[in-house]
């Protein structure tokens, strides 16, 4: 009998190796190298061949985008779902994404489209118990509960959709593949031929994969590559807002936000993110500070809080909760050499209230100026917010899109924002307080130094 050969593929990436080896050599992953068949040989898709054109005589061709109904959703997606397209939606599990294509697919329903849903990780009478809650019960919305590829597709011939949601691509396996279930191959062979049908038929076709604990999705890299968009579904499972935003789109900008708030009746839209962070906010609150941030083109108003307490440890703690550790390091260690802040023999602990992450340099003033509340015991005026980011000699430098920053501050009802030097302009009703360093930034708050 002939030999059979070995080769050895990247769980992450996707790279092939003759041998194993501790490292992948593309990915530069550790451990993600498992045995299987050889690879197949590519089929023939030279087709015809193309004729060189200058770019000017490239005829333009409009994508037509087909309106889901969810204007989350549609903002996010540049007006909706591309004919031929495929999306991928990412996240970790539990976070909502079945719930969100359920009502996505009901919602074309009632705009008279046919909509097929694939479960592959549930019964149909799980999903029509989850459709009666949300009240997502529509005759065009189509179910089939199956996980072969070949299959999937001659349903596609059958009733002829007009969107299908596959949930999951880690679910569906082709039997022509020799291997498992799940398993990086069978990701990406299963995702190709998708992607093909998609094409062929000029019909969307929307992608559900799983995310790893490291936060990427899971399966080959080029998974990524061979879908049109890739939408992230963020949020934190003890709190009620979800984040939908695009990290790859061929259609459209990927600086667009769409916010959602669990709720009993399913994902309902944030209109007003800005009033939802600030519900709970109890004005007056030592080391409280409200900081303009911007997620793409939305500004939101989020509270940071920080805490500090003397330290018993010889390396004092630092915990930081949807802010960024090494910017709240960096403030830390400029309040204590540029503005005499006691900071080295204190516990801190800083936190982005209501489960949103932080990662912009804009937070950085903020930060200070809570941390300095906290160390000096003095509040912050409730009317106040505060923006900048922070240098290494205690500069205060400007941000992007301050005016449309301070304009969210003035329709909420804050009346002073503490801003860099070199903003001149603020909107009616809101006075700024320009400073050049972090201390005269802590002066302008009206805060004694501790």
């Amino acid at each position: 009998m002939p030999k059979t050969h070995t080769a050895f593929r990247c769980q992450t990436c996707g790279a092939i190796s003759p041998k194993w080896a501790g490292r992948c050599p593309g990915c530069a992953e550790w451990n993600s190298l498992v045995a299987g068949p050889p690879p197949l040989p590519e089929p023939d898709v030279l087709g015809h061949p193309d004729v060189p054109t200058s770019i000017v005589a490239v005829e333009v061709a409009d994508h037509p985008t087909r309106p889901t109904g969810l204007a989350e959703v549609d903002r996010v997606l540049g007006g909706g779902l591309v004919p031929g397209s495929v999306t991928l939606l990412g996240g970790p599990p539990g976070i909502g994404k079945s719930t969100l294509l359920l009502q996505v697919a009901a919602a074309l329903a009632r705009r008279g489209a046919t909509v097929l849903v694939v479960t592959a990780e549930e019964s149909k009478h799980q999903v029509r118990r989850r459709a009666e809650r949300l009240g997502a019960l529509e005759r065009g919305l189509v179910l089939v509960a199956e996980l072969a590829v070949p299959r999937l597709v001659a349903h596609l011939d059958t009733v002829s959709p007009d969107v299908v949601i596959v949930d999951s691509i880690q679910a569906v396996h082709d039997p022509s593949v020799g291997s498992p279930s799940g398993s990086v191959t069978q990701v990406r062979e299963c995702a190709a031929r998708l992607v093909r049908e998609a094409k062929q038929r000029h019909v969307p076709v929307v992608l559900v994969g799983h995310v790893t604990k490291e936060g990427s999705l899971a399966g080959p890299r080029v998974l990524e590559h061979l879908v049109d968009t890739v939408l992230a579904f963020e949020g934190d499972r003890h709190h009620a807002l979800r984040m939908l935003r695009a990290v790859k789109h061929r259609f459209g900008p990927t600086d667009q936000l769409g916010l959602f708030e669990m709720t009993g009746g399913g994902l309902a839209a944030v209109d007003d993110p800005s009033s939802l962070f600030l519900a709970d906010r109890r004005p007056g609150q030592v080391g409280s500070v409200v900081v303009p941030t911007m997620d793409g083109h939305r500004p939101l108003l989020v509270e940071v809080q920080a805490l500090t307490s003397r330290s018993a440890l010889a390396s004092p703690r630092r915990s930081a909760e949807g802010v960024d550790a090494g910017r709240l390091a960096v403030v830390l260690a400029v309040l204590e050499q540029r503005v005499r802040v006691p900071t080295a023999q204190v516990d801190v602990f800083a936190l982005a209230v209501g489960g949103v992450q932080l990662r912009e340099p804009a937070v950085d003033l903020a930060l200070a100026l809570a941390v300095v509340s906290s160390q000096a015991g003095c509040p912050v005026p409730a009317e106040l917010v505060a923006l900048g980011e922070v240098g290494l000699g205690g500069e205060l430098r400007q941000v992007a899109h301050t005016d449309r920053r301070l304009a969210e501050a003035a329709r909420l009802g804050f009346r002073a924002a503490v801003v860099p030097h070199p903003v001149r302009t603020a909107p009616p009703g809101l006075a700024l307080r320009r400073a050049r360093t972090v201390g005269e930034a802590v002066a302008l708050s009206g805060m004694p130094l501790p």
